[in-house]
């Protein structure tokens, strides 16, 4: 044969549309979120969303299927799963398809327990009773009673937990290795929320999904002022405290690049997320009225205002007064709060169920604004 026939052109690829994202706790899971979120609306998919009254699937409950709105008559008919949950594979089987594509993100444990002690203060008892967040390290066992375990979740471990682990079992090597083991054999990919438009454009390629559909402002993020500086002994003492979560991150880490020089290539990758970042910022010129998310109190359109917790402030985005209709849409869907859009897409899939109550004033209060 001659060598021009090898050259067989790559199959086009077809874009997964059955996807599970476990929803991590602070690890920029909300801005995940919303990007499964536009993508179902944009295919027109089903979207497994908590029943009832409920802005979660059961959390911190162990999943299961019933905590699902409609699980009875849709079964196993949806195709997106995003919503936080407490991983149970066995119970999402029963909700997702068969070739449904499973992911997570992960964020490293130092950061991310300053921002939970920020996001959590007032919830947690182990976070309430310390002054700040270097003195709970001091000795974190002097606050943390495992006898709380269930509102001290955020305290410790709290990426071990979502994925459906013990977050206060014992850093034993061999358990380790075999929950490190089963995560890879439930996930087909883990993410890395310090490294997020990376992540993204690696997300796009294993999805085959197209640039805007990856495309996002950044959600619930908080203003700098609420950032505590951790001294370099706090720093250590999260490797031990939370050593589960740190061995998750560093494996998963690890793989993160692996994958990423395996399938993309470090040049292309930077190519790539360069075009993110510019179109990215295109957006936020068509969008936004200042270039930037500001604080709650400069947010004018209250349904635009993000849940607000513990000492932080969480900020938001205002968009510009003049947009056309079709521009609107697109612009209020990327800055849109978590429980707002969830509430939105329940009324817009069970239309004769009562609609969520987030104690905020919705953005399209009938469907036929949209």
């Amino acid at each position: 044969k001659s060598h021009e026939e090898l050259l067989i052109p790559p199959t086009p690829c077809h874009a997964k549309t059955n996807v599970m994202f476990l929803k991590t706790h602070k690890t920029a899971s909300s801005t995940v979120l919303n990007i499964m979120f536009r993508f179902a609306e944009r295919y027109n998919l089903t979207v497994a969303l908590p029943a009832d009254k409920l802005l979660h699937l059961g959390y911190p409950s162990t999943f299961m299927a019933h905590f699902v709105e409609g699980f009875e008559t849709i079964g196993q008919n949806y195709n997106i799963m995003c919503n936080h949950l407490r991983f149970n594979p066995l119970e999402v089987k029963k909700v997702m398809a068969a070739n449904t594509f499973y992911f997570s993100i992960l964020r490293n444990p130092i950061p991310l327990l300053e921002s939970s002690y920020i996001y959590y203060k007032d919830y947690v008892p182990a976070f309430r009773n310390s002054k700040n967040v270097n003195e709970f390290l001091e000795s974190p066992t002097r606050y943390y009673q495992p006898a709380d375990y269930r509102s001290n979740i955020y305290a410790r471990n709290i990426m071990w937990f979502d994925f459906g682990y013990n977050n206060n079992a014992k850093d034993d090597t061999n358990y380790t290795q075999a929950v490190l083991e089963e995560i890879e054999h439930n996930f087909h990919l883990i993410l890395i929320a310090d490294y997020f438009d990376e992540s993204m454009i690696l997300l796009k390629h294993t999805l085959c999904w197209d640039l805007d559909d990856v495309i996002y402002f950044k959600l619930n993020s908080r203003s700098q002022d609420t950032v505590q500086t951790l001294t370099p002994e706090s720093e250590e003492q999260i490797k031990a405290w939370c050593s589960l979560d740190w061995k998750l991150y560093l494996h998963f880490n690890q793989s993160f690049w692996r994958r990423i020089e395996e399938t993309i290539g470090l040049e292309v990758l930077a190519k790539e997320v360069d075009h993110l970042r510019t179109r990215q910022k295109e957006l936020m010129e068509t969008c936004l009225s200042e270039q930037e998310a500001v604080r709650k109190d400069h947010i004018r359109n209250k349904a635009l205002l993000p849940f607000q917790s513990g000492a932080a402030n969480i900020l938001g985005y205002n968009l510009k007064q003049d947009l056309d209709n079709t521009t609107l849409r697109t612009c209020q869907k990327m800055v849109i709060p978590e429980l707002q859009y969830t509430s939105y897409l329940y009324a817009v899939q069970h239309p004769h169920k009562k609609r969520k109550n987030v104690g905020l004033p919705l953005l399209w209060t009938s469907l036929q604004e949209k």
